[in-house]
């Protein structure tokens, strides 16, 4: 799991700041601002990519998926970023956990003797 989401997190990265590029020519906005806002929202990015495994790493990536989202208020072209990063977010989870559980079931099985395809060597 934690290979997917951090790629996904890693692309969202990217897609932050050259939100904030898009946001910048926004005459209401300030540069500090924006980049205040933008450069919050990547270094979770970064930072998530190393708690989505810890309790709560999920949850959080969630909330940032919802302020990705909400950024369409800003930059309108976010709203729908946004949406395709939610879905990928969740494919990420979704599969990774597959993947993690298939490895365990695979790592048990090569574990015990019935599993194992080489035979002793005496």
């Amino acid at each position: 799991m934690r290979t997917l989401c951090s790629s996904t997190l890693i692309g969202e990265f990217f897609v932050i700041g050259f939100a904030g590029l898009v946001a910048m020519k926004d005459p209401d906005l300030s540069m500090t601002t924006v980049w205040t806002v933008s450069g919050i929202a990547m270094f979770l990015c970064l930072v998530l990519c190393g708690l989505v495994t810890r309790p709560g790493g999920v949850v959080l990536g969630w909330a940032l998926q919802i302020a990705l989202i909400a950024s369409g208020f800003v930059v309108p072209s976010m709203f729908f970023l946004g949406a395709v990063f939610a879905a990928l977010w969740w494919a990420s989870v979704h599969y990774g956990r597959k993947v993690d559980e298939a490895k365990a079931r695979f790592a048990a099985q090569a574990g015990s003797p019935a599993g194992s395809s080489t035979p002793d060597a005496a």
